[in-house]
This record gives C-alpha cells, sequence and structure tokens, in this order.
C-alpha cells in the first residue's frame, strides 16, 4: 500500500467506506468542504484549491445527483468541475494512481445528461497523464444513508429489494452493489496499480470487492 493518499468525498457512500478500510500503513488525507473532525484533514474550496499535500494515490469519491444538486449547473459543478480540479491538483502533488467513481452507462456522447457528464469527467481525467486511472462504474449503490444524515433514496430501496428476491437472476454488472464492496475494489485495485487506463464495470467491483 502507498505511504500517504488522499481522499475527496469522505462523506458520502463510498468514500467513508474508503476511510472506513484504509489499512495503511500511511496517512490518508480526506479533503472534504467541510471540517468534521476527523483525523487529518483539509478543509477546501473545490473552486480555488490550494496545493495537497504530497501523495502517491488518490481517491475521488466526489458525486451528487440532479436532485441534491438543484439544477444541472449546480450538478455539473461538482461531478465535473470539482473533479477535475482536484484531480489536477493531485497530479500536481505527484499522485501516480488516480481512482475515481463514476457511473454505470458514463458516456461523454450519451444523450442522458447524467452520464454525459460522468463520461466527459472520465475523458478529462483520461487527459492528465496519471501513471494508473482507475474508473469504477458501479450499479445502483446500497448503503446506510441514514448515518450520512442524508434522506433514503426510492430507486435504491427498490432495488435492493428487488436484487434481494432476483439477485442471482440480475446481470452481475446491473446488480445494485454495496458501497463498501466498491471501496474494498478500489483500495485493492489501487495497491497493485497497473499501468493505463483501467474501466471497473459493477461486476468487476464485485469481483475485486469479494
Amino acid at each position: 500500500m502507498t505511504t500517504t493518499a488522499l481522499l475527496a468525498g469522505a462523506t458520502g457512500l463510498i468514500g467513508r467506506e474508503i476511510a472506513r478500510q484504509w489499512p495503511g500503513p500511511g496517512t490518508l488525507h480526506r479533503v472534504v468542504r467541510r471540517a468534521t473532525g476527523a483525523a487529518h484533514e483539509i478543509v477546501v474550496d473545490f473552486a480555488a484549491l490550494p496545493a495537497l499535500p504530497p501523495a502517491d494515490t488518490a481517491f475521488c469519491a466526489l458525486g451528487t445527483t440532479i436532485a441534491a444538486a438543484g439544477s444541472q449547473a449546480a450538478f455539473r459543478a461538482v461531478d465535473f468541475d470539482a473533479v477535475v480540479a482536484y484531480a489536477q491538483a493531485a497530479k500536481a502533488a505527484g499522485v501516480r494512481c488516480f481512482a475515481a467513481v463514476s457511473a454505470l452507462g458514463a458516456h461523454p456522447r450519451s444523450g442522458n445528461f447524467y452520464s454525459r457528464v460522468k463520461g466527459e469527467a472520465e475523458a478529462a481525467l483520461a487527459q492528465l497523464g496519471f501513471e494508473t486511472l482507475i474508473l469504477a462504474r458501479p450499479s445502483l449503490l446500497i448503503g446506510d444513508r441514514s448515518a450520512l444524515g442524508q434522506p433514503e433514496r426510492r430507486g435504491e430501496r427498490i432495488g435492493a429489494s428487488v436484487a434481494a428476491v432476483l439477485g442471482p437472476l440480475i446481470p452481475a454488472v446491473w446488480r445494485p452493489i454495496e458501497a463498501a464492496t466498491v471501496a474494498r475494489a478500489l483500495i485493492r485495485s489501487a495497491a497493485a496499480p497497473q499501468p493505463g487506463v483501467q474501466r471497473l464495470t459493477s461486476a468487476d467491483l464485485q469481483k475485486l470487492g469479494r
């Protein structure tokens, strides 16, 4: 495992799990918008990021929804602008392996706004020249949002209920996935980085995160 790592999005479902599962032995710096009192926090404005501590690896679990953001512009400010700005700052800090949470169906020419922004972010990250770029494309996420002070998402509740009954019949790439599984897969992938761009489908994440 790396000696030092950065994590943006530590207050979300996957970011919380990355922080919880981080095995060390090095330091994990949490890059956050608001202080939470956790150790090794760096409070920043993602629209004007300061220089970040030197690090080998960076995890990006930044993300919102259009409903939560309030508009498409506000959504893009998080899922594209903040993600790319953080990646640029991580590159400047010496990061060689960058692991980001994207989404199933991400494509820069998608007709769906959400998927298009995710795809554009992936394309922008690929242009930054990281030795290793890991792009996780999970399906519907399952996790305890109440512990984060977030409202339950109806789609996630329905998806989890359907998966509980039909799980084995649903192709792994579409099957709902636990946030803890995604986090474990990202940590393991970053611990043994392969050169180039790796796009991990939800099926890949299920296998890696077991």
